[in-house]
């Protein structure tokens, strides 16, 4: 296992850090900030934030670190009896599973269904949205954060 260069699991450590960041922020403020506004204005900003987020800055961060925790994860199959190998696994699918998958399979969802809501039903559907989205935020704020701290083991291992 020592032949994954420690520079790719340093990138996978920062990488999934910075995501657990971002989703640390919005768990932590930026959501109960829109919710203490009116529903209609609270929607509105989370459609405008959902629009900038699929942007180059986010997504290159996001979805490089969900390549990169694929090819480690394959990469540590090489080796699996190895400790660091395991943990190595172990980081990979936190993230992937934790954040991508949630991502794809909640808060997209989610997302989806806030922007097409009518604006006569924007206050009911925010209210839901508001406590599920930041619900499954939490998942995406706890999941790469073990991530981050299990490539840094890895790393300390070395």
């Amino acid at each position: 296992m020592k032949t994954i260069p420690s520079l790719l699991l340093i990138v996978a450590a920062i990488a999934t850090a910075l995501n657990a960041g971002v989703f640390y922020a919005f768990s932590s403020f930026v959501m109960a900030g829109l919710g203490r506004i009116p529903p209609e204005q609270g929607a509105n900003a989370m459609n405008g934030i959902n629009v900038t987020a699929v942007m180059a800055p986010f997504m290159i961060l996001f979805m490089g670190a969900t390549l990169l925790c694929l090819g480690l994860a394959g990469w540590s199959l090489f080796s699996f009896a190895a400790l660091d190998s395991k943990l190595i696994l172990a980081a990979s699918l936190f993230y992937v599973i934790g954040c991508f998958g949630v991502t794809m399979m909640f808060n997209v969802p989610l997302n989806n269904q806030l922007a097409a809501a009518p604006p006569t039903e924007i206050v009911a559907v925010w209210q839901t949205y508001l406590r599920d989205w930041v619900q499954w935020n939490h998942v995406r704020t706890i999941l790469p954060t073990i991530s981050a701290l299990l490539y840094i083991i890895v790393l300390m291992r070395r």
